[in-house]
Protein backbone atom coordinates (compact mmCIF):
# COMPACT_ATOMS: atom_id res chain seq x y z
CA UNK A 1 0.00 0.00 0.00
CA UNK A 2 2.80 2.41 0.91
CA UNK A 3 4.58 1.40 -2.30
CA UNK A 4 1.81 3.01 -4.33
CA UNK A 5 1.75 6.11 -2.17
CA UNK A 6 -1.93 5.70 -1.41
CA UNK A 7 -2.81 7.74 1.65
CA UNK A 8 -5.95 7.04 3.63
CA UNK A 9 -7.36 10.32 4.85
CA UNK A 10 -9.83 9.00 7.43
CA UNK A 11 -7.77 10.93 9.96
CA UNK A 12 -5.93 13.84 8.45
CA UNK A 13 -4.53 17.23 9.36
CA UNK A 14 -4.77 19.39 6.26
CA UNK A 15 -6.00 22.61 7.71
CA UNK A 16 -9.48 23.20 9.00
CA UNK A 17 -12.26 20.74 8.20
CA UNK A 18 -13.95 23.46 6.17
CA UNK A 19 -10.99 23.70 3.78
CA UNK A 20 -11.89 22.36 0.35
CA UNK A 21 -9.15 20.42 -1.42
CA UNK A 22 -8.87 18.09 -4.41
CA UNK A 23 -8.76 14.36 -3.73
CA UNK A 24 -8.89 11.14 -5.68
CA UNK A 25 -11.29 8.58 -4.25
CA UNK A 26 -10.39 4.96 -5.05
CA UNK A 27 -13.18 2.42 -5.19
CA UNK A 28 -12.83 -1.18 -4.06
CA UNK A 29 -14.44 -2.78 -7.08
CA UNK A 30 -16.64 -2.31 -10.13
CA UNK A 31 -19.44 -4.56 -8.97
CA UNK A 32 -22.85 -3.55 -10.18
CA UNK A 33 -21.54 -1.55 -13.11
CA UNK A 34 -24.00 -1.41 -16.01
CA UNK A 35 -21.13 -1.79 -18.48
CA UNK A 36 -19.78 -5.03 -19.94
CA UNK A 37 -16.60 -6.01 -21.78
CA UNK A 38 -18.84 -7.76 -24.32
CA UNK A 39 -20.34 -4.40 -25.29
CA UNK A 40 -17.32 -2.08 -25.50
CA UNK A 41 -19.13 0.24 -27.90
CA UNK A 42 -20.93 1.64 -24.84
CA UNK A 43 -17.72 3.23 -23.55
CA UNK A 44 -15.12 3.08 -26.35
CA UNK A 45 -15.21 4.60 -29.82
CA UNK A 46 -15.18 2.43 -32.93
CA UNK A 47 -11.62 3.64 -33.61
CA UNK A 48 -10.51 2.56 -30.15
CA UNK A 49 -12.05 -0.88 -30.55
CA UNK A 50 -10.51 -1.27 -34.01
CA UNK A 51 -7.06 -0.29 -32.70
CA UNK A 52 -7.29 -3.08 -30.14
CA UNK A 53 -8.64 -5.62 -32.63
CA UNK A 54 -5.88 -4.88 -35.14
CA UNK A 55 -3.30 -5.67 -32.46
CA UNK A 56 -5.21 -8.58 -30.91
CA UNK A 57 -5.58 -6.75 -27.59
CA UNK A 58 -8.42 -7.91 -25.37
CA UNK A 59 -10.79 -5.59 -23.54
CA UNK A 60 -10.58 -6.27 -19.82
CA UNK A 61 -12.33 -5.23 -16.63
CA UNK A 62 -9.75 -2.43 -16.27
CA UNK A 63 -11.35 -0.85 -19.36
CA UNK A 64 -14.80 -0.74 -17.79
CA UNK A 65 -15.99 2.64 -16.51
CA UNK A 66 -16.39 3.07 -12.76
CA UNK A 67 -19.73 2.17 -11.23
CA UNK A 68 -21.82 5.35 -11.72
CA UNK A 69 -23.83 4.48 -8.61
CA UNK A 70 -20.67 4.92 -6.50
CA UNK A 71 -20.08 8.38 -7.96
CA UNK A 72 -23.69 9.31 -7.36
CA UNK A 73 -23.47 8.34 -3.70
CA UNK A 74 -20.51 10.70 -3.30
CA UNK A 75 -22.56 13.47 -4.86
CA UNK A 76 -25.48 12.62 -2.56
CA UNK A 77 -23.13 13.38 0.33
CA UNK A 78 -22.51 16.87 -1.04
CA UNK A 79 -19.15 16.11 -2.71
CA UNK A 80 -18.37 17.74 -6.06
CA UNK A 81 -17.25 14.90 -8.37
CA UNK A 82 -15.39 15.55 -11.64
CA UNK A 83 -13.29 13.11 -13.70
CA UNK A 84 -13.50 9.37 -13.29
CA UNK A 85 -10.69 6.94 -14.09
CA UNK A 86 -11.40 3.50 -15.48
CA UNK A 87 -7.82 2.37 -14.97
CA UNK A 88 -7.45 3.59 -11.37
CA UNK A 89 -11.12 2.84 -10.57
CA UNK A 90 -12.02 6.07 -8.88
CA UNK A 91 -13.04 9.70 -9.22
CA UNK A 92 -11.50 13.13 -8.67
CA UNK A 93 -13.46 15.24 -6.17
CA UNK A 94 -13.35 18.55 -4.38
CA UNK A 95 -14.30 18.08 -0.75
CA UNK A 96 -13.91 19.42 2.78
CA UNK A 97 -12.43 17.45 5.64
CA UNK A 98 -15.87 16.90 7.09
CA UNK A 99 -17.09 15.45 3.80
CA UNK A 100 -14.04 13.20 3.57
CA UNK A 101 -14.77 11.72 6.97
CA UNK A 102 -18.24 10.85 5.74
CA UNK A 103 -17.36 9.35 2.37
CA UNK A 104 -14.34 7.42 3.67
CA UNK A 105 -16.78 5.34 5.69
CA UNK A 106 -18.77 4.31 2.62
CA UNK A 107 -18.39 0.54 2.07
CA UNK A 108 -17.20 0.83 -1.56
CA UNK A 109 -14.46 3.44 -0.85
CA UNK A 110 -10.99 1.95 -0.62
CA UNK A 111 -8.56 4.86 -0.26
CA UNK A 112 -8.50 8.63 -0.62
CA UNK A 113 -5.47 10.41 -2.02
CA UNK A 114 -4.71 14.11 -1.55
CA UNK A 115 -4.26 15.37 -5.13
CA UNK A 116 -3.75 19.09 -4.49
CA UNK A 117 -4.79 21.76 -1.99
CA UNK A 118 -7.60 24.18 -2.77
CA UNK A 119 -10.36 24.32 -5.38
CA UNK A 120 -9.44 24.77 -9.01
CA UNK A 121 -11.76 22.87 -11.29
CA UNK A 122 -14.17 25.72 -11.83
CA UNK A 123 -11.97 28.82 -11.63
CA UNK A 124 -8.67 28.20 -13.40
CA UNK A 125 -6.32 31.12 -13.98
CA UNK A 126 -4.15 31.96 -16.96
CA UNK A 127 -0.54 32.93 -17.45
CA UNK A 128 1.14 35.42 -19.74
CA UNK A 129 2.93 34.22 -22.85
CA UNK A 130 6.59 33.49 -22.16
CA UNK A 131 8.94 35.33 -24.50
CA UNK A 132 12.07 33.75 -25.89
CA UNK A 133 14.46 34.62 -28.68
CA UNK A 134 12.76 34.71 -32.06
CA UNK A 135 14.50 34.17 -35.36
CA UNK A 136 13.50 35.57 -38.70
CA UNK A 137 11.91 33.27 -41.26
CA UNK A 138 14.63 31.38 -43.12
CA UNK A 139 14.46 28.69 -45.84
CA UNK A 140 13.14 25.66 -43.91
CA UNK A 141 14.37 26.85 -40.55
CA UNK A 142 13.86 23.41 -38.99
CA UNK A 143 15.70 21.40 -41.67
CA UNK A 144 18.44 20.19 -39.28
CA UNK A 145 16.09 18.55 -36.78
CA UNK A 146 14.15 16.84 -39.57
CA UNK A 147 17.22 15.60 -41.45
CA UNK A 148 18.70 14.07 -38.33
CA UNK A 149 15.74 11.65 -38.18
CA UNK A 150 15.36 11.15 -41.93
CA UNK A 151 11.98 12.87 -41.90
CA UNK A 152 12.43 14.56 -45.33
CA UNK A 153 12.80 11.06 -46.84
CA UNK A 154 9.71 9.99 -44.88
CA UNK A 155 7.75 12.92 -46.33
CA UNK A 156 9.07 12.20 -49.82
CA UNK A 157 7.73 8.66 -49.46
CA UNK A 158 4.27 10.14 -48.83
CA UNK A 159 4.18 9.69 -45.05
CA UNK A 160 3.33 13.04 -43.49
CA UNK A 161 0.97 11.77 -40.82
CA UNK A 162 -2.19 11.47 -42.94
CA UNK A 163 -4.83 9.54 -41.04
CA UNK A 164 -2.76 9.22 -37.86
CA UNK A 165 -4.39 10.29 -34.58
CA UNK A 166 -1.95 11.95 -32.17
CA UNK A 167 -2.66 13.32 -28.69
CA UNK A 168 -0.52 16.02 -27.05
CA UNK A 169 -0.53 16.37 -23.25
CA UNK A 170 0.92 19.69 -22.14
CA UNK A 171 0.50 22.96 -20.22
CA UNK A 172 -1.33 25.09 -22.76
CA UNK A 173 -1.54 25.84 -26.46
CA UNK A 174 -1.62 29.62 -26.70
CA UNK A 175 -1.87 30.90 -30.26
CA UNK A 176 -2.61 27.55 -31.91
CA UNK A 177 -6.12 28.70 -32.77
CA UNK A 178 -4.93 32.01 -34.28
CA UNK A 179 -1.27 31.90 -35.41
CA UNK A 180 -0.72 31.59 -39.18
CA UNK A 181 1.70 28.59 -38.99
CA UNK A 182 -1.21 26.52 -37.64
CA UNK A 183 -3.69 27.65 -40.30
CA UNK A 184 -3.30 24.46 -42.36
CA UNK A 185 -4.06 22.40 -39.25
CA UNK A 186 -7.08 24.54 -38.40
CA UNK A 187 -8.44 24.99 -41.91
CA UNK A 188 -8.37 21.23 -42.45
CA UNK A 189 -10.26 20.77 -39.14
CA UNK A 190 -7.61 18.36 -37.93
CA UNK A 191 -7.76 19.45 -34.29
CA UNK A 192 -10.26 16.74 -33.44
CA UNK A 193 -10.69 17.21 -29.71
CA UNK A 194 -9.55 19.59 -26.97
CA UNK A 195 -9.97 19.51 -23.21
CA UNK A 196 -8.47 21.41 -20.28
CA UNK A 197 -8.29 19.09 -17.26
CA UNK A 198 -6.80 21.87 -15.13
CA UNK A 199 -9.84 24.14 -15.35
CA UNK A 200 -12.51 21.61 -16.39
CA UNK A 201 -13.17 23.42 -19.66
CA UNK A 202 -12.58 23.16 -23.39
CA UNK A 203 -10.26 26.17 -23.51
CA UNK A 204 -6.74 24.85 -24.07
CA UNK A 205 -5.56 27.93 -25.96
CA UNK A 206 -4.55 29.59 -22.70
CA UNK A 207 -2.26 29.42 -19.66
CA UNK A 208 1.04 28.70 -21.43
CA UNK A 209 2.77 28.29 -24.79
CA UNK A 210 4.92 25.27 -23.99
CA UNK A 211 2.36 23.02 -25.66
CA UNK A 212 2.29 25.40 -28.63
CA UNK A 213 6.00 24.89 -29.22
CA UNK A 214 5.76 21.13 -28.76
CA UNK A 215 2.82 20.89 -31.17
CA UNK A 216 4.59 23.13 -33.69
CA UNK A 217 7.45 20.66 -34.03
CA UNK A 218 4.88 18.17 -35.27
CA UNK A 219 2.04 20.13 -36.84
CA UNK A 220 3.05 23.65 -37.88
CA UNK A 221 3.53 24.48 -41.55
CA UNK A 222 4.86 27.55 -43.36
CA UNK A 223 5.46 26.79 -47.00
CA UNK A 224 9.17 26.98 -47.73
CA UNK A 225 10.06 28.05 -44.18
CA UNK A 226 8.88 25.49 -41.64
CA UNK A 227 7.55 21.94 -41.92
CA UNK A 228 6.26 19.98 -38.94
CA UNK A 229 7.32 16.36 -38.69
CA UNK A 230 3.77 15.00 -39.02
CA UNK A 231 2.01 18.10 -40.30
CA UNK A 232 -0.96 16.30 -41.87
CA UNK A 233 -1.93 14.17 -38.87
CA UNK A 234 -5.05 14.62 -36.71
CA UNK A 235 -4.45 16.10 -33.27
CA UNK A 236 -6.09 15.85 -29.85
CA UNK A 237 -4.96 18.61 -27.48
CA UNK A 238 -5.24 18.04 -23.74
CA UNK A 239 -4.04 20.45 -21.06
CA UNK A 240 -2.94 18.40 -18.04
CA UNK A 241 -0.13 20.50 -16.55
CA UNK A 242 -0.91 23.36 -14.16
CA UNK A 243 1.88 25.91 -14.62
CA UNK A 244 1.09 27.65 -11.33
CA UNK A 245 1.89 24.70 -9.04
CA UNK A 246 3.18 21.13 -8.91
CA UNK A 247 1.04 18.51 -7.19
CA UNK A 248 -0.10 14.93 -7.67
CA UNK A 249 -3.18 16.27 -9.47
CA UNK A 250 -1.11 16.63 -12.65
CA UNK A 251 -0.33 12.92 -12.71
CA UNK A 252 -4.04 12.25 -12.34
CA UNK A 253 -4.86 14.75 -15.10
CA UNK A 254 -2.40 12.87 -17.31
CA UNK A 255 -4.25 9.64 -16.50
CA UNK A 256 -7.64 11.16 -17.33
CA UNK A 257 -6.23 12.46 -20.61
CA UNK A 258 -4.72 9.08 -21.49
CA UNK A 259 -8.08 7.41 -20.94
CA UNK A 260 -9.83 10.04 -23.03
CA UNK A 261 -7.28 9.58 -25.81
CA UNK A 262 -7.65 5.81 -25.58
CA UNK A 263 -11.43 6.03 -25.83
CA UNK A 264 -11.18 8.38 -28.82
CA UNK A 265 -8.99 5.93 -30.74
CA UNK A 266 -5.73 7.89 -30.54
CA UNK A 267 -2.70 5.95 -31.84
CA UNK A 268 0.17 8.05 -30.47
CA UNK A 269 0.53 10.12 -27.30
CA UNK A 270 3.26 12.74 -26.96
CA UNK A 271 3.90 14.05 -23.46
CA UNK A 272 6.70 16.54 -22.83
CA UNK A 273 6.10 16.37 -19.09
CA UNK A 274 7.79 14.61 -16.19
CA UNK A 275 7.34 14.54 -12.42
CA UNK A 276 9.66 13.64 -9.57
CA UNK A 277 9.39 16.59 -7.13
CA UNK A 278 6.29 18.47 -5.97
CA UNK A 279 5.39 21.56 -3.98
CA UNK A 280 4.35 19.17 -1.21
CA UNK A 281 7.56 17.24 -0.40
CA UNK A 282 5.48 14.36 0.89
CA UNK A 283 4.48 13.65 -2.71
CA UNK A 284 8.07 13.43 -4.00
CA UNK A 285 9.35 10.27 -5.64
CA UNK A 286 12.68 8.66 -4.78
CA UNK A 287 15.19 7.19 -7.22
CA UNK A 288 14.31 3.74 -5.87
CA UNK A 289 10.73 4.31 -7.07
CA UNK A 290 11.91 4.88 -10.65
CA UNK A 291 10.98 1.25 -11.34
CA UNK A 292 8.31 1.50 -14.02
CA UNK A 293 5.58 0.57 -11.54
CA UNK A 294 5.26 3.14 -8.76
CA UNK A 295 4.49 6.62 -10.12
CA UNK A 296 0.84 7.14 -11.02
CA UNK A 297 1.78 8.72 -14.34
CA UNK A 298 4.07 5.79 -15.16
CA UNK A 299 1.33 3.30 -14.40
CA UNK A 300 -1.05 5.24 -16.64
CA UNK A 301 1.52 5.24 -19.44
CA UNK A 302 1.85 1.47 -19.15
CA UNK A 303 -1.95 1.11 -19.35
CA UNK A 304 -1.94 3.16 -22.55
CA UNK A 305 0.92 1.14 -24.03
CA UNK A 306 -0.84 -2.12 -23.19
CA UNK A 307 -3.85 -0.86 -25.14
CA UNK A 308 -1.88 -0.50 -28.34
CA UNK A 309 -0.91 3.18 -28.11
CA UNK A 310 2.62 4.39 -28.84
CA UNK A 311 3.57 6.67 -25.94
CA UNK A 312 6.45 9.11 -26.49
CA UNK A 313 7.73 11.31 -23.67
CA UNK A 314 10.60 13.64 -22.83
CA UNK A 315 13.32 11.96 -20.77
CA UNK A 316 13.72 15.03 -18.56
CA UNK A 317 16.22 17.87 -18.15
CA UNK A 318 17.82 16.66 -14.92
CA UNK A 319 21.24 15.71 -16.28
CA UNK A 320 22.98 18.57 -14.47
CA UNK A 321 20.95 18.28 -11.26
CA UNK A 322 21.40 16.05 -8.23
CA UNK A 323 18.55 13.84 -9.50
CA UNK A 324 20.27 13.28 -12.91
CA UNK A 325 17.92 10.47 -13.94
CA UNK A 326 14.88 10.36 -16.22
CA UNK A 327 11.61 11.50 -14.65
CA UNK A 328 8.31 9.59 -14.61
CA UNK A 329 6.69 8.51 -16.89
CA UNK A 330 9.99 8.02 -18.76
CA UNK A 331 10.75 5.03 -16.51
CA UNK A 332 7.86 3.05 -18.00
CA UNK A 333 8.80 -0.07 -19.93
CA UNK A 334 7.90 0.25 -23.60
CA UNK A 335 7.60 4.03 -23.57
CA UNK A 336 9.78 5.96 -26.03
CA UNK A 337 11.63 8.18 -23.57
CA UNK A 338 13.54 10.74 -25.64
CA UNK A 339 16.78 12.40 -24.60
CA UNK A 340 18.43 15.42 -26.21
CA UNK A 341 21.42 15.77 -28.55
CA UNK A 342 22.79 18.68 -30.53
CA UNK A 343 23.05 18.91 -34.30
CA UNK A 344 26.28 16.88 -34.24
CA UNK A 345 24.57 14.06 -32.34
CA UNK A 346 26.37 14.80 -29.06
CA UNK A 347 24.37 14.45 -25.85
CA UNK A 348 23.10 17.69 -24.30
CA UNK A 349 24.50 17.99 -20.74
CA UNK A 350 21.02 18.72 -19.33
CA UNK A 351 19.49 15.55 -20.82
CA UNK A 352 18.44 13.05 -18.15
CA UNK A 353 20.26 9.75 -17.77
CA UNK A 354 19.45 6.15 -17.00
CA UNK A 355 19.20 3.51 -15.82
CA UNK A 356 15.89 2.88 -14.10
CA UNK A 357 15.83 1.46 -10.58
CA UNK A 358 15.45 -2.03 -12.07
CA UNK A 359 18.43 -1.39 -14.37
CA UNK A 360 16.72 -0.84 -17.73
CA UNK A 361 18.41 1.39 -20.31
CA UNK A 362 17.09 4.95 -20.46
CA UNK A 363 16.57 7.11 -22.40
CA UNK A 364 15.29 4.90 -25.19
CA UNK A 365 16.33 7.17 -28.08
CA UNK A 366 17.49 10.75 -28.65
CA UNK A 367 16.74 13.62 -31.04
CA UNK A 368 17.61 17.31 -31.43
CA UNK A 369 16.71 19.07 -28.19
CA UNK A 370 19.36 21.77 -28.27
CA UNK A 371 18.43 24.83 -30.31
CA UNK A 372 15.33 23.17 -31.72
CA UNK A 373 13.34 25.36 -34.09
CA UNK A 374 9.76 25.97 -32.92
CA UNK A 375 6.78 28.22 -33.58
CA UNK A 376 5.90 30.71 -30.85
CA UNK A 377 2.37 31.66 -29.80
CA UNK A 378 2.96 34.84 -31.79
CA UNK A 379 3.47 32.77 -34.94
CA UNK A 380 7.18 33.67 -35.16
CA UNK A 381 9.92 31.07 -35.56
CA UNK A 382 12.31 30.76 -32.63
CA UNK A 383 14.63 28.32 -30.86
CA UNK A 384 14.13 26.45 -27.61
CA UNK A 385 16.17 23.75 -25.89
CA UNK A 386 15.08 20.79 -23.79
CA UNK A 387 14.04 17.16 -24.09
CA UNK A 388 10.51 18.56 -24.42
CA UNK A 389 11.33 19.43 -28.03
CA UNK A 390 13.17 16.19 -28.82
CA UNK A 391 10.10 14.14 -27.87
CA UNK A 392 7.69 15.47 -30.55
CA UNK A 393 10.35 14.92 -33.20
CA UNK A 394 10.42 11.22 -32.36
CA UNK A 395 6.62 11.16 -32.11
CA UNK A 396 6.52 12.59 -35.66
CA UNK A 397 8.86 9.86 -36.85
CA UNK A 398 6.77 7.20 -35.12
CA UNK A 399 3.65 8.53 -36.87
CA UNK A 400 5.27 8.40 -40.30
CA UNK A 401 6.73 4.93 -39.73
CA UNK A 402 3.37 3.56 -38.52
CA UNK A 403 1.68 5.20 -41.50
CA UNK A 404 4.21 3.50 -43.79
CA UNK A 405 3.80 0.11 -42.07
CA UNK A 406 0.17 0.10 -40.87
CA UNK A 407 0.05 -3.66 -40.23
CA UNK A 408 2.64 -3.40 -37.46
CA UNK A 409 1.62 -3.21 -33.81
CA UNK A 410 2.57 -0.36 -31.50
CA UNK A 411 5.08 -2.67 -29.82
CA UNK A 412 6.61 -3.56 -33.19
CA UNK A 413 6.95 0.13 -34.10
CA UNK A 414 8.74 0.69 -30.77
CA UNK A 415 11.10 -2.17 -31.59
CA UNK A 416 11.67 -0.89 -35.13
CA UNK A 417 12.68 2.56 -33.92
CA UNK A 418 15.00 1.30 -31.17
CA UNK A 419 16.55 -1.67 -32.98
CA UNK A 420 17.40 0.37 -36.07
CA UNK A 421 18.70 3.44 -34.19
CA UNK A 422 22.30 4.63 -34.49
CA UNK A 423 23.73 2.69 -31.54
CA UNK A 424 21.23 -0.15 -31.33
CA UNK A 425 24.00 -2.74 -30.96
CA UNK A 426 25.61 -0.89 -28.03
CA UNK A 427 22.89 1.00 -26.11
CA UNK A 428 23.89 2.99 -23.04
CA UNK A 429 22.36 5.23 -20.39
CA UNK A 430 23.45 8.45 -22.10
CA UNK A 431 21.89 8.11 -25.57
CA UNK A 432 19.89 4.91 -25.15
CA UNK A 433 19.69 3.15 -28.51
CA UNK A 434 20.78 6.34 -30.24
CA UNK A 435 19.21 8.48 -32.96
CA UNK A 436 16.31 6.81 -34.80
CA UNK A 437 15.93 7.46 -38.51
CA UNK A 438 13.30 6.73 -41.17
CA UNK A 439 15.83 5.50 -43.73
CA UNK A 440 17.41 3.28 -41.07
CA UNK A 441 13.98 1.70 -40.48
CA UNK A 442 13.57 1.07 -44.21
CA UNK A 443 17.03 -0.52 -44.43
CA UNK A 444 16.41 -2.59 -41.32
CA UNK A 445 13.24 -4.03 -42.86
CA UNK A 446 14.79 -4.93 -46.20
CA UNK A 447 14.77 -8.66 -46.81
CA UNK A 448 18.31 -10.00 -46.28
CA UNK A 449 19.96 -12.12 -48.91
CA UNK A 450 19.74 -15.58 -47.32
CA UNK A 451 23.08 -16.86 -48.65
CA UNK A 452 25.18 -13.78 -47.92
CA UNK A 453 25.71 -12.26 -44.48
CA UNK A 454 27.98 -9.71 -46.19
CA UNK A 455 27.73 -8.09 -49.61
CA UNK A 456 30.07 -5.83 -51.58
CA UNK A 457 28.91 -3.94 -54.66
CA UNK A 458 29.26 -2.69 -57.37
CA UNK A 459 32.09 -4.75 -58.78
CA UNK A 460 33.95 -3.52 -60.79
CA UNK A 461 34.15 -0.44 -58.56
CA UNK A 462 32.33 2.65 -59.91
CA UNK A 463 33.38 6.26 -59.17
CA UNK A 464 36.10 5.10 -56.74
CA UNK A 465 33.55 3.72 -54.25
CA UNK A 466 32.02 0.40 -53.33
CA UNK A 467 29.23 -0.42 -50.86
CA UNK A 468 29.40 -2.82 -47.92
CA UNK A 469 26.05 -4.23 -46.82
CA UNK A 470 25.47 -6.33 -43.69
CA UNK A 471 22.47 -8.53 -42.94
CA UNK A 472 23.36 -8.37 -39.25
CA UNK A 473 25.38 -5.53 -37.78
CA UNK A 474 28.09 -6.33 -35.25
CA UNK A 475 30.56 -3.50 -34.71
CA UNK A 476 33.35 -2.81 -35.22
CA UNK A 477 33.49 -3.86 -38.87
CA UNK A 478 37.06 -4.35 -40.06
CA UNK A 479 37.90 -3.80 -43.73
CA UNK A 480 41.31 -5.02 -44.93
CA UNK A 481 42.46 -4.55 -48.53
CA UNK A 482 45.21 -6.62 -50.18
CA UNK A 483 46.77 -6.14 -53.59
CA UNK A 484 46.87 -8.89 -56.23
CA UNK A 485 50.06 -10.34 -54.70
CA UNK A 486 48.58 -10.58 -51.20
CA UNK A 487 50.30 -7.57 -49.65
CA UNK A 488 48.14 -5.57 -47.25
CA UNK A 489 47.64 -2.01 -48.50
CA UNK A 490 44.95 -0.69 -46.10
CA UNK A 491 42.96 -1.59 -42.99
CA UNK A 492 40.06 0.36 -41.51
CA UNK A 493 37.75 -0.12 -38.52
CA UNK A 494 34.19 1.06 -39.25
CA UNK A 495 31.05 1.73 -37.21
CA UNK A 496 28.05 0.81 -39.32
CA UNK A 497 24.42 1.32 -38.31
CA UNK A 498 21.14 0.81 -40.11
CA UNK A 499 21.12 4.35 -41.40
CA UNK A 500 24.47 3.98 -43.19
CA UNK A 501 23.98 0.33 -44.17
CA UNK A 502 25.01 -0.14 -46.95
CA UNK A 503 28.17 1.74 -46.07
CA UNK A 504 29.92 3.63 -48.88
CA UNK A 505 33.66 2.94 -48.83
CA UNK A 506 36.06 5.28 -50.66
CA UNK A 507 39.00 3.68 -52.54
CA UNK A 508 40.07 6.70 -54.58
CA UNK A 509 43.62 6.27 -53.20
CA UNK A 510 43.98 2.86 -54.91
CA UNK A 511 45.54 2.51 -58.34
CA UNK A 512 43.60 0.68 -61.02
CA UNK A 513 43.90 -3.07 -60.74
CA UNK A 514 42.81 -6.25 -58.94
CA UNK A 515 42.39 -6.27 -55.14
CA UNK A 516 41.08 -8.52 -52.40
CA UNK A 517 38.83 -7.01 -49.72
CA UNK A 518 38.37 -8.89 -46.44
CA UNK A 519 35.41 -7.79 -44.32
CA UNK A 520 34.92 -9.02 -40.76
CA UNK A 521 31.86 -8.32 -38.57
CA UNK A 522 31.76 -10.30 -35.35
CA UNK A 523 32.51 -13.93 -36.21
CA UNK A 524 31.50 -13.44 -39.85
CA UNK A 525 34.32 -12.94 -42.33
CA UNK A 526 34.17 -12.81 -46.11
CA UNK A 527 36.81 -11.99 -48.75
CA UNK A 528 35.82 -10.41 -52.06
CA UNK A 529 37.88 -10.01 -55.24
CA UNK A 530 37.26 -6.57 -56.77
CA UNK A 531 38.42 -4.69 -59.84
CA UNK A 532 39.33 -1.01 -59.49
CA UNK A 533 39.14 0.64 -62.93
Amino acid sequence: MCRNLLVLFCFFAIGASAQTNRYFVFFKDKEGTPFSITQPEDFLSAKSITRRQNQQISITEADLPVNPAYVQQLKDNGVAAFYTSRWLNGVLVEATGTQLSTISALPFVDNILLAAPGQKLSNGRTKRIKRRHDTGDQPLANATQLLQLGIPAMHAAGNRGEGMAIAIFDSGFQGVDTAAPFSLLNNDNRVKQVFNFVTNSTNVFTADDHGTEVLSVMAAYIEGSYTGGAYLADYYLYQTEDVSSEYRIEELNWTFAAEKADSAGVQIINSSLGYNEFDDNGMNYTKAQLDGETAYITRAARMAIERGIIVVCSAGNEGNSSWQLVTPPADAAGILAVGSVNAAGTRSPFSSLGPTADNRVKPDVVALGFGTQVIRASGNIGTTSGTSLASPLVASLAAGVWQAYPDFTAQEIYELLTESASQSTTPDNFLGYGIPNYEAVVNYLKEPEPENALALFPNPVVHNRFNIQLNEIINPVTVTIFDSKGARVAETSLHINWQNNPFEYDVEYLLAGLYYVRIQSGSTQTTFRIMKQ
